[in-house]
């Protein structure tokens, strides 16, 4: 199965976070991984003074996709990302996020996975990445590219801007 995720940080040295989260995926999922061009983007969600970086990452493996995410939440964990969230349950800064995006092209709806992810359409630095590396994904629920996706995000951005 081909996974891809998003790789989020805006507190320290945010290449060093990038790289360290990608050699953990490398040496605790035994895969390769391709790597996006960063995407740099104010918080989403909340008020930060910390802008983020993120980088899609694809990689191939047969685990099933709860093994992966526990991996996944072990790697933020090990990074010092305990959550990404605040008490009080709004986002907060973060060494390190990792987010399944999807999974080739399956749909999966359980309390601790949802895939593809539920708010990807509204996240240009998740589409972006997403649309380099695997521009012709299509999404399995409204059928649609990464690429198309992320056309109608920056449409609709463009359309707001206007006056």
């Amino acid at each position: 199965m081909r996974y891809y995720i998003n790789i989020g940080t805006n507190l320290g040295d945010l290449g060093a976070n990038v790289a360290r989260a990608v050699a953990e995926i490398r040496a605790r999922l035994g895969v390769a991984v391709r790597e996006s061009a960063p995407v740099y983007s104010e918080a989403w969600g909340y008020e930060s003074e910390h802008g983020y970086m993120n980088v899609g990452a694809a990689f191939d493996t047969e685990e099933c996709p709860v093994a992966v995410l526990r991996e996944l939440r072990g790697i933020e964990v090990a990074m010092g990302s305990a959550s990404h969230r605040n008490a009080d349950g709004s986002y907060a800064d973060r060494i390190v996020d990792i987010d399944v995006i999807a999974i080739d092209e399956l749909e999966i709806d359980t309390p601790e996975l949802t895939v593809p992810h539920p708010r990807m359409e509204q996240r240009d630095f998740v589409l972006a990445p997403l649309a380099e590396l695997a521009p012709e994904w299509r999404h399995p629920v409204i059928g649609v590219t990464a690429r198309e996706l992320l056309e109608r995000l920056s449409r609709g951005r463009d359309a707001a801007d206007r006056p």
